[in-house]
């Protein structure tokens, strides 16, 4: 068994680690056109297990548009940042599992989510059972967009998730607005790849994290 003094080491190695390898990553962070988003991390971040992202966004391409591309699960690992392995089984009426490996030096995490459909309306996946975490939610849902505009749509983008270890849980905050951006900017690059230029700019409405 590893010594209290030995973990500690192990977690700073591990932290500097994660910080060394995702420096390029910070300099890519979004631009919008009201300035640059910025994270605050204050005490009581670090004392926290658990994590949200919510944002809705106004984007320039239809329901279906967006929703054949979330709940295309098993291609997740051709074009979502992270997402190492998307492996789709046990379909039914209301949806499907998939197994997914999803990883950033240094975690790396297994599991199976429970993924709920409601075409051209909802994507949900949820997760109990991690081995890093003890909750993981992704949610997207769609909503028309501009009247006069049909190629477009207001998004609902939620991420949630409570970690077991509160070192894990303090380097993914770290980065943690940056890689809900990186992932909800890849649905819609793919979305582009597939349907098209979009036919506005996109607009963030509302934006929290907790």
């Amino acid at each position: 068994m590893l010594k209290g003094s030995t973990l500690k080491a192990l977690d700073v190695r591990i932290l500097r680690s994660f910080i060394e390898s995702s420096c390029q990553q910070q300099s890519s962070i979004r631009h919008y056109a009201n300035g640059i988003q910025r994270t605050y991390i204050t005490f009581n971040d670090l004392r926290n297990k658990s994590r949200s992202y919510t944002k809705k966004e106004l984007v320039g391409y239809s329901m279906q548009d967006m929703y054949s591309v979330v709940a295309d699960v098993s291609n997740y690992h051709k074009f979502v940042p992270y997402v190492k392995k998307s492996h789709v089984h046990s379909r039914d009426s209301d949806g499907f599992k998939a197994d997914l490996i999803v990883g950033f030096p240094p975690l790396n995490e297994a599991y199976t989510s429970r993924v709920t459909l409601e075409p051209m309306a909802l994507v949900k996946s949820e997760c109990h059972d991690g081995r890093l975490f003890n909750y993981l939610l992704n949610e997207w849902r769609f909503s028309p967009g501009l009247k006069d505009i049909p190629n477009s749509c207001v998004l609902d983008f939620k991420v949630a998730f409570r970690f077991k270890s509160l070192l894990h849980s303090n380097i993914a905050n770290l980065f943690f607005d940056l890689i809900c951006d990186q992932m909800e900017n890849a649905f819609i690059q793919e979305v582009g790849r597939r349907s098209g230029p979009p036919s506005i700019r996109s607009h963030v409405l509302t934006s929290k994290r907790s």
